[in-house]
Order: C-alpha cells, then structure tokens, then sequence
C-alpha cells in the first residue's frame, strides 16, 4: 500500500468517530451552558447560604477532579449499582457536568464585570427583581461571556478524545483500534490530530471575532 493509500485508509477509518466526536462535543455544551448559567444565576442572586456553599463545592470538586475519574464513575461505577449508561451517554453527562462547573464561573465573571448600581437603578425604575435580572443584567453579562464561552467550546473539542476510555466510538477509539491492528502509529495519530486541528479551527476563529467584538465590554 501506498503512503496516499494509506494516507486515505486512515482518514476514512477515523471519519467513522467524526460524526459522535461533533454529537458529543455539540450536546455537552448545551448542557454545560444551561447548566452552568443556571448555577450562575443561583450564585449570583441567591441569598441562601447553604445553597452557595454547594454550588462552589460542586464547582471545585468537578474543576480540580480530572475528567477521566468522573467517566469512570459514570461509566463503570454506576453499572456496578446496576445503573448502566452508554458510552456516549456516560460522555456527555460527565463532560457536561464538568462543563457546568466552568460556564458556571463564566458565567459569574459577566455578571461581575458589569457596573455597580445597574440592578439598583433598574430597581427604583419600577421593573421587578426577575425583570432586572433577564432583561436588564443577563443580557449585558452574556455578551461578556461569549468570548469564555467560545474559548471553553474549544478546549472541551479536544476533551472529547478522553471518552474513548469509556469506549465511546470518536475519532481517538477509532484511532487507538487501528494502532493496535496496523501498527502505523505516527501516521495514525498524526492523522487523528489533524482531524482535531480542522474542527477546531472554525471555534477559534468565531471566538477570535467574539473577543475582538465584545472584549470592551469587559473594561
């Protein structure tokens, strides 16, 4: 076989993992977004004190545990209580889960990079507490997010290589697989990182024009 033909073998192996590599990466982050902006609002707003020492522990145990462990725990640790998850599901909860913890704090930035007296004023206005927050707050810090958040989009592309470990069928199983048949390991990974690389480069650069666009903001 030729370096081309093997070239082209490779690809179309890992392009069975690139359709759940995108699923994965698409669904967490909408459940790490929804899930973190909620957070955020609590901890934001809440006055509750029991309440804001549970979403900072929950923020700080999913920031500073790795990734790996939490998948585990899904994947194999659940089954051993008899509740079994699939692979992609056991990824995209335990990568959203994570991700809630940093759109949490992305969250938390854009509300505090906003000026003093907004909700006061908002306030003595007439509107209701809820108004200020969704129509005159969340707006203002959700442009300030953005660029975070693009960033964050990011990272967590290439963290879905990690659920492989899980046997989630993404670009990293299907590579590892064929490794262990052919044994063309430079080409392989070579290959594989490439695929990264041009999925990731459309998020790089929407989150380049995000942080040009809305970095005032933050001043």
């Amino acid at each position: 076989m030729t370096g081309f033909s093997l070239f082209l073998s490779i690809v179309q192996g890992l392009a069975a993992g690139l359709g759940v590599t995108v699923f994965v990466t698409v669904t967490s982050l909408a459940f790490a977004v929804a899930l973190g902006f909620l957070l955020a609002l609590v901890r934001q707003f809440a006055r509750v004190r029991f309440v804001n020492i549970a979403i900072d522990a929950y923020c700080e145990i999913l920031c500073n545990v790795p990734a790996l462990t939490h998948l585990f725990i899904l994947y194999f640790g659940l089954a051993s209580i008899g509740v079994r998850l699939s692979s992609i599901s056991a990824a995209i909860l335990g990568l959203g889960l994570i991700g809630a913890a940093i759109t949490c704090a992305i969250f938390r930035a854009g509300f505090a990079c906003l000026p003093t007296g907004q909700a006061e004023a908002s306030l003595a206005a007439g509107l209701t507490p809820l108004q200020t927050i969704f129509e005159i707050l969340t707006p203002q810090a959700m442009r300030i997010a953005l660029p975070g958040l693009g960033n964050y989009a990011v990272q967590l592309l290439k963290d879905t290589s990690v659920v492989s470990a899980i046997a989630a069928p993404e670009i990293m199983f299907f590579a590892r697989s064929m490794v262990t048949s052919s044994f063309q390991t430079t080409m392989i990974y070579a290959t594989a990182a490439a695929l990264y690389l041009l999925l990731s480069l459309p998020l790089m650069q929407a989150t380049r024009f995000l942080e040009r666009r809305y970095g005032r903001l933050k001043g």
